[in-house]
């Protein structure tokens, strides 16, 4: 299928590059580190308005003891751990402008990619209202939180009360006394009901599927067992699946604390909502006053729609990092490589098959 090609003339004050890298989250900082490493011209275009990615949004309750931990970054190294209690969003953007500044990575920002299309001389053009660039490759690492999921029930639209996406999930005070169910079998479900228990007036816990609990320390077999499974889903074009999905839920710190405050009692999803609860099929019904949705996030790619990249089964076909629609392409952050360990892996890799790329 071919690209979308625009206009030449909107290319003439494009500004040229070997890389442009759209993101400053972790894959796309630890993409650019290499990048600059093996001498290559390299843009760093991030649309928050400071360092930091989706770290810089998450619940101010998200504390540094409730995740399962960061990674450094390549070549710059935290000099220490931080407190227990210190707050996620704190913590992370301070280390990446840290890291911003120490491996002399010039983010532009705030920049907003609308679109990577065709561009001339073979390369790839990346536009941002009036500002553009002319690449001759493109590491894309734009992420998931712009993209909460927000999975579609009969009658949510008529439902009353609160409804919250983790993305916007703030912690439990609002929650307070209230009959909350909290839908999603992942971590963030265990966050908020970990939170709520105790606060508000009643928590369920659904899911669409039966929870899978992993009781091992989730070791290096295990993990390159997990990346396996989700390589097979992007390499056949297919989108990636959630990690929980194929890891299971571990017993981290916020699940043994949900678990002991016994909010981990998994019932089977409703059918649908109603104006002052939600009903199951076989005709039960429980009163709600909120829900908080934490069913995950998609990745965030509209802004490669020029290029039809999009196989028949919904995804973009990728090996490795590459997407082999379009070779001067890559995804981090994407796939197997969506997680803290993954993205410096995914970065280095990206970064050496640029490399090959525009030195042949």
């Amino acid at each position: 299928m071919d690209t979308v090609q625009l206009d030449p003339a909107l290319a003439l004050d494009a500004r040229p590059a070997d890389a442009v890298v759209i993101g400053a989250g972790q894959a796309g900082l630890s993409s650019a580190y290499f990048l600059r490493r093996f001498g290559l011209d390299t843009v760093v275009l991030d649309a928050e308005d400071g360092p930091g990615g989706a770290w810089r949004h998450r619940s101010p309750s998200l504390t540094m003891d409730k995740i399962h931990g960061i990674f450094d970054l390549p070549g710059v190294r935290r000099e220490a751990e931080p407190a227990f209690t210190a707050r996620a969003r704190d913590v992370v953007p301070a280390y990446y402008a840290e890291y911003e500044r120490e491996a002399g990575l010039d983010v532009v920002r705030p920049v907003k990619v609308g679109a990577v299309s065709e561009g001339p001389d073979d390369r790839l053009l990346v536009s941002a209202g009036e500002r553009r660039w002319a690449a001759r490759a493109v590491v894309n690492a734009s992420g998931t939180w712009a993209r909460p999921h927000w999975p579609y029930y009969p009658g949510a639209a008529a439902f009353l009360g609160r409804q919250t996406h983790y993305a916007a999930y703030r912690g439990p005070e609002p929650y307070a006394g209230l009959r909350v169910a909290v839908v999603g079998g992942g971590a963030s479900a265990a966050h908020v009901l970990s939170e709520l228990a105790g606060v508000a007036a009643a928590t369920l816990w659904m899911t669409r599927r039966p929870v899978e609990w992993r009781d091992d320390d989730f070791g290096e077999e295990a993990r390159r067992d997990a990346v396996a499974l989700v390589e097979r889903r992007v390499r056949a074009g297919l989108p990636p699946r959630s990690v929980v999905s194929v890891t299971g839920l571990s017993r981290t710190g916020v699940v043994r604390t949900a678990l002991a405050k016994g909010a981990l009692d998994r019932q089977e999803m409703f059918t649908r909502l109603t104006p002052d609860g939600a009903s199951w099929a076989d005709g039960r019904h429980e009163r709600l006053d909120a829900i908080v949705w934490a069913t995950g996030f998609r990745s965030a790619l509209g802004h490669l729609a020029p290029l039809r990249l999009r196989e028949p089964g919904g995804g973009i076909r990728v090996d490795g990092t590459r997407v082999l629609r379009e070779p001067r392409l890559h995804l981090v952050g994407y796939g197997p490589s969506a997680s803290t360990v993954g993205a410096n892996r995914a970065g280095r890799a990206a970064a050496l098959a640029v490399r090959e790329l525009l030195t042949g």
